[in-house]
């Protein structure tokens, strides 16, 4: 879970990188380096720290001439955060440099054959051991270093790779990690994520695992294990450079809260044709519909909570059974998948390495895989037979809220065009819930107006050591989810119950003054949902409840009351969740916490 950038062109290297990391910190921010060819040889500079102490390490990268380069802000998997363990790391002639994103799981068997052959380490990490193979295998030819390299290392790596013997150009490779390459006049590039090199090109190449590409300033070449060439298609990237930017908000996380109704509308409105859901870019027909067994739904973190949404939704729309895992859990319960089950898979990046794993378990059962991601041409949406992309934009705060929000649209989207197809709704059913899928952009606008009321909230209860959430059905899904918002990014305990088993023990946590977040927005468990609020009252909780416009009653109850507009009962997760995204940004500002990069964790988790 890093971020790496590459440069060859005209200009000099060092401040573009630092530029580019400058977009990929949201991918690892623990320390940061960079390697600059010049004169004939690579030099090396690197920090422990955020991006920042790197910066004025090097003035900006005035202090590291060249105009070759890679470089890499870290996320640790190996060895703490520090300068030794820092990227890039350096061969022991100095001859090689190499930036590693993902995790080489066979590192410890080569380190061990390295030091045999009197190869020395200086770092904990799992990437010096490729910098140490490169000069192991190089006999004079760096693209047959690399097929050997890559032959010998085993799991996830997205690679970039100075060598000083080749002052024109610089090599990369892919495998379960991400990389693209980017196209310029006189310049190219490679990065994690196009937002880094967004400044200088639109135009780029998705790298396939295991191809190589060699990047000279006045062209690009991708070859496959076999060096043969592969030729390429082009992908001009649509959106605007600004969109990456804070534009003005203090956090990324706020903007992207902010910027939930135009993603849930661009989302939305071009799979909605004359009153009628239309996903033409899924292959799933009629018949296939009406041959599914069971539907799993695959997904990690946020995403997964956008699954337990989905099995209620789906569920009772189509009256298909569907089971919702942990994706780092499902490929290995040994689960029980035939070639008429569907596998939805959910993941913001397209690139998230338990998810993948879990894909491509299923696919080896024969289910047919639906891919909901953000990221056109990413591995999962590559490895899938149908992918729906959630059109949300480039989403940097770690703590996600857009592309959970367009996640969950395309449940709507996809449980409603099924249902139609399964002759599940009457038509005078179908034109409601499509009425108020349309509505759901404006909408969640209306609650953000509204934003300053929760602000007031959050300064109440900023010092909670505990904080729990309650719901049932739907609410208690939504639940989940706006009790890791606040865990994530403000560093206050919370969980999530399903009201109804707060009698089973977990009540006992209750105590005078703890927090009850009680979400009661559907009409059939509302009553049960304020019964539960009354128990935790009596055991000295204040509660702050959830619900509709139209639940008077909850004012009865709760100690502070926060409404949310009516819709269908269906889509009411949608509406829900804002106020929760909300609280936990506004209790993290008013503890002074790090909101867009929380401590120990990184956005795209490409490592297992």
């Amino acid at each position: 879970m890093c971020g790496i950038v590459g440069y060859i062109g005209e200009n000099q290297a060092a401040p573009i990188l630092l530029d580019g990391l400058s977009k990929l910190e949201y991918r690892g921010y623990d320390s940061a380096g960079i390697a600059i060819f010049n004169s004939g040889k690579i030099n090396v500079a690197k920090a422990k720290g955020r991006l920042s102490v790197l910066d004025e390490k090097t003035s900006g990268g005035k202090s590291v001439p060249g105009t070759m380069g890679i470089g890499h802000t870290r996320w640790a998997t190996h060895g703490e955060p520090s300068d030794e363990n820092a990227h890039p790391h350096v061969s022991k002639s100095g001859r090689f440099a190499v930036v590693h994103n993902g995790i080489i799981e066979n590192y410890i068997s080569l380190k061990k054959r390295l030091e045999e052959k009197g190869f020395e380490f200086i770092s904990e990490t799992d990437t010096e051991v490729i910098a140490h193979l490169f000069e192991y295998y190089y006999k004079g030819d760096i693209m047959e270093a690399m097929i050997k390299v890559i032959n010998r290392v085993e799991g996830s790596y997205a690679l970039g790779v100075l060598c000083s013997d080749y002052p024109d150009q610089f090599i990369a490779v892919r495998k379960a990690s991400p990389m693209i390459v980017g196209l310029g006049e006189n310049e190219n590039f490679v990065a994690s994520d196009v937002t880094a090199i967004l400044k200088h090109t639109r135009e780029i190449y998705y790298l396939e695992d295991n191809e190589i590409v060699v990047l000279k300033k006045d062209g690009v070449k991708v070859y496959n294990m076999d060096r043969e060439e592969v030729q390429k298609e082009r992908f001009t990237v649509d959106w605007d450079v600004s969109a990456a930017e804070k534009g003005g908000y203090e956090h990324f996380m706020m903007k992207e809260m902010e910027e939930q109704p135009k993603a849930l509308r661009d989302t939305i409105s071009p799979r909605i044709k004359d009153g009628k859901i239309v996903l033409d870019d899924i292959t799933l027909t009629t018949e296939d519909i009406k041959n599914i067994n069971k539907i799993y739904i695959v997904a990690c973190g946020s995403a997964y909570h956008v699954g337990v949404v989905g099995k209620y939704v789906i569920e009772k729309m189509c009256r298909i059974p569907v089971e919702v895992q942990v994706a780092s859990e499902f490929r290995y319960c040994d689960p029980i998948i035939s070639k008429n089950d569907l596998v939805i898979v959910i993941s913001q990046s397209g690139e998230t390495a338990d998810t993948l794993a879990a894909l491509k378990e299923a696919k080896n059962h024969g289910a047919r895989i639906l891919s909901i991601v953000n990221v056109v041409g990413s591995a999962i949406a590559n490895a899938s037979d149908d992918v729906i992309y959630t059109w949300a934009g480039p989403e940097i705060a770690v703590a996600t809220t857009k592309a959970y929000s367009t996640q969950l649209a395309v449940i709507y989207l996809i449980s409603a065009y099924m249902a139609e197809k399964l002759g599940m709704l009457t038509s005078g059913e179908y034109a409601k819930f499509i009425s108020e899928i349309e509505a759901l952009p404006d909408k969640v606008a209306e609650i953000l107006k509204h934003k300053e009321d929760i602000q007031y909230l959050a300064s109440k209860f900023y010092n909670c050591h505990s904080i729990f959430f309650i719901g049932r059905n739907l609410d208690y899904a939504v639940s989940l989810e706006g009790s890791l918002k606040l865990k994530e990014i403000s560093y206050i305990h919370s969980e999530a119950y399903a009201a109804g088993e707060l009698k089973h023990g977990t009540i006992s946590l209750i105590e005078d003054g703890t927090l009850v977040i009680a979400l009661a927005t559907g009409q059939e468990l509302f009553d049960k949902t304020v019964s539960n609020v009354k128990e935790v009252k009596a055991r000295g909780a204040v509660v702050m409840g959830v619900t509709t416009e139209s639940h008077e009653n909850m004012e009865d109850v709760a100690d502070h009351v926060v409404k949310i507009p009516e819709t269908h009962e269906m889509l009411l997760p949608s509406l829900s969740v804002v106020p929760l995204q909300l609280f936990g940004y506004y209790v993290a500002s008013n503890k002074g916490c790090d909101i867009d990069k929380p401590r120990n964790l990184a956005k795209s988790v490409t490592v297992e």
